[in-house]
């Protein structure tokens, strides 16, 4: 079962924690194993993020009534280039250079008790006054 592996992305995936280089100010998100502690910082990102390029999956696998789906190439603001689902917007309404912002949203059911997975995708952004 995947479930261990699901539990040990769990920061980055509800929190979007990535890390920050000590020495060079670098910043990667996820945060991988070979990234040590002793040069590395865990760094929380703010999930402010613009549409850098994405793509209109029209026959998503296994479900031809499905409406399409969204990918994208998301810029975050600290800066590193990830690729996401885009949420809450039709396709017609992205453009290159939208504001976006994280949200966490279900990912799928796991082995026979349900258990469901959560992770991250982005919306375009909400004005927060």
């Amino acid at each position: 079962m995947e479930l261990p592996r699901h539990w040990r992305l769990r920061a980055a995936r509800y929190r979007l924690l990535g890390a920050r280089h000590r020495a060079t100010g670098d910043v990667v998100f996820p945060r991988e194993p070979q990234h040590a502690a002793d040069t590395w910082d865990d760094l929380p990102l703010s999930g402010a993020a613009e549409l850098y390029s994405f793509s209109v999956v029209r026959q998503p696998a296994g479900d031809d009534d499905a409406p399409p789906a969204l990918l994208g190439l998301v810029r975050l603001a600290e800066g590193p280039l990830i690729t996401a689902r885009i949420t809450d917007c039709r396709a017609d309404e992205l453009h290159i250079g939208m504001p976006l912002e994280m949200v966490t949203r279900a990912l799928r059911a796991l082995g026979p008790d349900g258990l469901i997975v959560y992770g991250y995708a982005f919306r375009p952004r909400v004005w927060h006054g």
